[in-house]
């Protein structure tokens, strides 16, 4: 099975919220996930990430690919690095 980090979206018309979670890259983007790491509100002015890095870094460690909109909000936030710096 292969898993992915990625946004699902939430909110109403024109006011997006998401949600960061692990699914499998089969389902739908609002579809089942298998566990909520994480959310991204872009409408407030600064923008809130809140993201749990320890499930971050697990679920990266067991194989899940995070997105490209995901990697780029765990690259701000350090997360990347860190799991770059546990492999080696």
């Amino acid at each position: 099975m292969a898993v992915k980090i990625r946004m699902k979206r939430m909110g109403s018309k024109r006011n997006p919220f998401y949600r960061i979670v692990v699914a499998d890259s089969r389902s739908p983007r609002d579809g089942r996930n298998i566990e909520q790491i994480g959310t991204y509100n872009p409408v407030v002015s600064p923008v809130e990430v809140k993201i749990d890095e320890e499930k971050a870094l697990d679920w990266m460690k067991k194989g899940a690919k995070p997105s490209d909109t995901v990697r780029n909000l765990f690259s701000k936030e350090g997360i990347m690095k860190k799991f770059h710096e546990q492999k080696n």
